[in-house]
């Protein structure tokens, strides 16, 4: 048994993420799943990123990542979805103890969370469409670097001619690939599974 951390995107508490952390605890993993928005959800980009400017932007959203932490034992997965991603990397450089962190549908630099170093004892896997819209190729490319450097395992995986952003929500009409998804979440809980051996 592992537990998790779950960060929901942008869009917030969506279905899929719900779904995902069902997937999870069927293997018999416990997860948590904050709502860093207070129960809003969005199917518009644009709106959720005016929102999310409107309650504080990254600096507030890092302080809900924070609190929603708070009482949670430190050996954990961290796993977050597209802007989730920022929380996962926050929480895995500067709360010793996490087991792994994935990132769903991209990844940022640790510097973007004003981090410098990565630690050697987290491994990360990565999971992003080949033709995401907010594919940021500079941002792989130097949270990779960071990652590798460190000494800890990376592995990047990409949906080759998968064209939507979160590809992994069934709720959101003309983004959800079936094929694609589960790929995803299987090679998601084998990394967990890795990350519960590890712990032992």
């Amino acid at each position: 048994m592992t537990e998790i951390v779950l960060f929901h995107s942008v869009l917030g508490l969506r279905p899929g993420v719900l779904q995902a952390a069902d997937q999870w605890r069927a293997a018999g993993h416990v997860v948590h799943v904050p709502d860093l928005y207070g129960g809003a959800v969005f199917d518009d980009y644009d709106e959720a990123f005016e929102f999310l400017a409107k309650y504080g932007g990254q600096a507030e959203l890092l302080r809900r990542t924070d609190a929603a932490v708070d009482g949670v034992r430190p050996d954990v997965v961290y796993a977050g979805y597209s802007n989730g991603v920022i929380s996962v990397v926050h929480l895995a450089a500067s709360r010793p103890g996490a087991r792994g962190a994935l990132a769903f549908h991209g990844s940022v630099p640790v510097r973007a969370v004003d981090a410098d170093l990565w630690p050697s004892a987290v491994p990360v896997q990565v999971h992003e469409a080949e033709l995401d819209p907010f594919r940021d190729d500079e941002a792989n490319r130097e949270f990779a670097e960071t990652v590798s450097s460190s000494g800890a395992s990376y592995h990047y995986f990409s949906y080759p001619d998968v064209a939507a952003h979160l590809f992994a929500d069934p709720s959101l009409t003309g983004e959800y690939d079936a094929a694609a998804a589960a790929a995803m979440h299987g090679r998601a809980l084998e990394f967990i599974a890795a990350c519960e051996d590890r712990g032992r």
